[in-house]
């Protein structure tokens, strides 16, 4: 049974939190006696360990799910981190993990070095996700952003610039230039320092934001589709919060999660994609009326779940209805029926 995170973030009881200063893991404590189909109960196939790291978006997910499979599997040990997913990749192609989470799909060059060093894998879609753009609550002048809006203030030709007013030449070049294709432009922005705070290129979530937003614009202007490089740049979700929240006249994104956990303390601007402006819901972002709704996923080494008993039954749970229910507990939007089944069924015939 799962039991609600008032935060939506792991709860760790006190063992668990010694378990982690002392080894760098967390161990279960005893938990039901009888197994069932999902791999739960003491010893067997739960009592062994998992290793599990990249997107700090999934992170939560897979932190609430190891925490309620071990709670069930005396002897199960597992580590969660969340360096990023491209980070991620890197240490699960070399062998060092065995679940990669990641907000992106895998890219051809980390395909690549998981040929090369041998690693098979296969994708698992777990949830869906809508990067949310924020400011601070006190930012009265700005409520909607259009992609264009968003290549003017942060994009590749935006560096230098520390005034919101500043980018609205720009902006307003490209809607004459590109049109509404991208959404219209919101000028003149207000006469006030810009502040960006937002993930760094380490993070799938800049990978994510990048594609969405900006990739068909800048091959349009002839330009690197990249962010500025002259703002602050974090792997660390609650840093980009605590950065935005800091500054009355901030920008960044983060994942909807984040969003909703901090939502009494930054504000989520709406996005117009090229049909109106929308706010991230967990309606909007199922239906993908959200502009930028994106795929979350494992990836699982499968060579480990072969001989590694723990972590194929740590898998099974992990789609079973219980554990999946981690999705919406984290406070991001379960897959339709449709697709939760293509993904188990990807798991199962790997």
């Amino acid at each position: 049974m799962l039991t609600k995170r008032a935060s939506g973030r792991p709860l760790l009881s006190l063992a668990m939190v010694g378990s982690l200063v002392l080894a760098g893991c967390v161990t279960s404590s005893p938990g039901e006696d009888d197994p069932d189909e999902s791999g739960n109960g003491n010893g067997g196939a739960g009592s062994g360990s998992v290793i599990i790291s990249g997107s700090s978006t999934v992170e939560p997910i897979s932190s609430i799910v190891a925490e309620d499979f071990a709670a069930a599997n005396e002897g199960f040990d597992y580590e969660v981190d969340g360096p990023g997913t491209g980070d991620g990749f890197a240490q699960f192609c070399d062998g060092e993990t065995d679940i990669s989470d990641a907000s992106r799909p895998i890219s051809d060059e980390e395909v690549t070095a998981c040929d090369e060093n041998g690693i098979p894998w296969v994708e698992l879609k777990v949830a869906v996700d809508g990067i949310s753009v924020l400011t601070s609550p006190a930012n009265d002048a700005v409520s909607c952003l259009s992609f264009l809006d968003l290549y003017a203030l942060v994009g590749p030709e935006s560096q230098g610039l520390d005034e919101w007013s500043a980018a609205s030449d720009l902006a307003e070049e490209l809607a004459g230039e590109l049109g509404r294709d991208f959404g219209a432009v919101n000028t003149p922005y207000p006469d006030a320092t810009l502040e960006v705070t937002a993930p760094g290129e380490e993070s799938g979530t800049y990978d994510s934001f990048i594609e969405l937003v900006f990739e068909d614009i800048a091959e349009g202007r002839g330009t690197d589709p990249v962010a500025r490089p002259d703002y602050t740049a974090t792997a660390d979700d609650n840093g980009i919060i605590e950065g935005i929240s800091g500054t009355d006249t901030s920008l960044g994104w983060v994942g909807f999660s984040f969003y909703q956990e901090n939502a009494d303390v930054v504000k989520a601007l709406e996005v117009d994609g090229g049909d109106g402006c929308v706010a991230p819901t967990t309606q909007t972002i199922a239906s993908n009326e959200y502009p930028l709704a994106r795929d979350l996923f494992i990836y699982v080494n499968t060579d480990n779940a072969a001989e590694n008993e723990s972590l194929a039954a740590f898998v099974d749970y992990y789609l079973s209805d219980e554990g999946i229910a981690a999705v919406e507990e984290s406070s991001y939007v379960a897959l339709t029926p449709e697709a939760l089944e293509e993904t188990r069924s990807a798991w199962e015939g790997r």
